[in-house]
């Protein structure tokens, strides 16, 4: 799926079984969640914490998924096209940091 079609199918979803979107400031506190939520998986897995008896469950890619729903929302109601912001910040990118992680030591 290509990032026009993901957001036309995520618009279809809230249009239909969704109803309607949450307003942009609710969507915000959602998406700071769903991070949290990620986040909280990541300190278990891959960091120092210890899973407790009701995170043994969880699944970081449906968590992942989350987050990207919400922000996909985001955008949707924000009129952001995904596919263009992304291709400029890759640009953005590519020229600022042509040569700053070649050149960085810890990355060696």
């Amino acid at each position: 799926m290509t990032l026009e079609e993901v957001q036309k199918v995520v618009d279809e979803w809230i249009n239909t079984t969704g109803v309607r979107y949450f307003n942009e400031l609710t969507n915000t506190a959602i998406l700071m969640e769903e991070v949290g939520e990620v986040a909280r998986i990541m300190s278990r897995k891959y960091g120092e914490q210890s899973f407790k008896k009701s995170d043994e469950e969880v699944d970081l890619g449906d968590e992942m998924a989350d987050v990207l729903f919400v922000l996909v929302c985001l955008a949707n109601q924000t009129g952001i096209d995904l596919t263009e912001v992304l291709k400029k910040n890759l640009e953005k990118k590519s020229i600022r940091d042509a040569d700053r992680h070649k050149n960085n030591e810890k990355l060696k």
